[in-house]
């Protein structure tokens, strides 16, 4: 099983396949694995133990973070990710980043961003759109209320994550763009825009 993989200076963290999206632009979509990795498809899921050992399989001292991004959304497993992320940062002395789509709260049916207090140095937020409707056309969710949990999500990770930023895909219209700039400056987040890729 692939459950960490070096992706450009920094190690990645697969726990999960599981995701309550469907968006259009997805990766899994068109193939197996990213950046040279072998296929991020799990026969499982790994323990919390698994990870460990094969983190410190890794010379960490070539990379700068750990990144919980793999090929489904790493809240699936709120309470790994938080007990993983302060061992890393604890044990092993290293940056931490979650990458998700901001549904944790949907996902586990209570609310999760506290969970990521000294375990989570950056949330990096897939944002997708600038409206309800815009997110819901191309990340295609599990539920219709997902947008605005998302949002209430990113404002809650501000009380307990140092970092915390949006992204979206460089697919986007101008005019869905600027709606995303518009949001993410009336609360406060960074917005960075990425390849889909």
């Amino acid at each position: 099983m692939n459950i960490v993989y070096a992706v450009l200076g920094n190690l990645y963290i697969n726990l999960t396949n599981r995701c309550p999206c469907r968006c259009v632009f997805c990766i899994r979509n068109e193939r197996d694995g990213v950046y040279g990795s072998e296929s991020l498809w799990l026969e499982r899921e790994p323990t919390a133990d698994e990870v460990i050992a094969e983190i410190e399989k890794f010379d960490l001292n070539l990379y700068d973070e750990l990144v919980f991004c793999g090929y489904g959304e790493p809240m699936e497993r709120a309470e790994d990710v938080a007990f993983l992320g302060q061992y890393i940062k604890e044990k092993l002395g290293k940056k931490t980043r979650l990458n998700t789509n901001g549904l944790g709260d949907k996902i586990n049916g209570k609310k999760t961003a506290k969970l990521l207090t000294n375990a989570i140095d950056t949330v990096s937020i897939s944002l997708n759109a600038g409206s309800k409707e815009g997110y819901n056309k191309v990340t295609r969710p599990k539920w219709d209320d997902s947008f605005d949990a998302m949002l209430l999500f990113a404002r809650d990770c501000k009380k307990y994550v140092p970092n915390v930023c949006f992204t979206v895909v460089d697919v986007l219209t101008k005019d869905e763009l600027d709606k995303c700039k518009n949001i993410a400056e009336e609360m406060g987040i960074a917005l960075r825009v990425r390849g889909v890729d």
